[in-house]
């Protein structure tokens, strides 16, 4: 496997891991219980809501395929960008949290709404916390890996 390659898988497995771990916290402080079938809400984007809560544990693997997916494809995306836009270097900190926003939007505004899962209204009150949690363990890890294999200084 190329080095870039295996820097971008073993990004986007760590940004994936801890973005549904962080879910699963956040959901079940919310609701005070543990959201044991999110990966079958998560299948339910490609296959409809009500055919994934049915389902077993291949729906449950379609989730988390579908979950891993989407974490390596923007991971791979940051990683394409990165050496073409060159603003991209000016902070890895700011740059990961506008990422992180980037990809909550994408997600919200484009992704969900051409998926069969009810999408609710954006309420930027909501957002706010959601897209510095985001920020801190999906968007900083990504530019960090990305100027650390690109050998930008690292101490900006």
């Amino acid at each position: 496997m190329s080095r870039f390659f295996k820097t971008v898988f073993l990004t986007g497995l760590f940004v994936g891991t801890t973005d549904l771990v962080s879910a699963y916290i956040s959901l079940t402080i919310k609701s005070g219980n543990f959201p044991r079938k999110m990966l079958y809400y998560i299948a339910g984007a490609a296959i409809g809501i009500k055919t994934a809560l049915q389902g077993g544990n291949g729906i449950a693997f379609l989730g988390l395929f579908s979950h891993y997916f989407i974490a390596f494809a923007f991971t791979l995306f940051f990683f394409w960008i990165f050496p073409r836009i060159k603003i991209l270097s000016f902070n890895k900190y700011l740059i990961g949290m506008l990422y992180a926003v980037f990809v909550d939007l994408v997600m919200g505004q484009v992704v969900l709404p051409l998926s069969y899962l009810p999408s609710g209204p954006f309420i930027l009150s909501d957002s706010i916390l959601d897209w510095i949690i985001l920020g801190v363990l999906f968007g900083i890890p990504i530019t960090y890996n990305a100027y650390k294999y690109y050998g930008v200084d690292t101490k900006k």
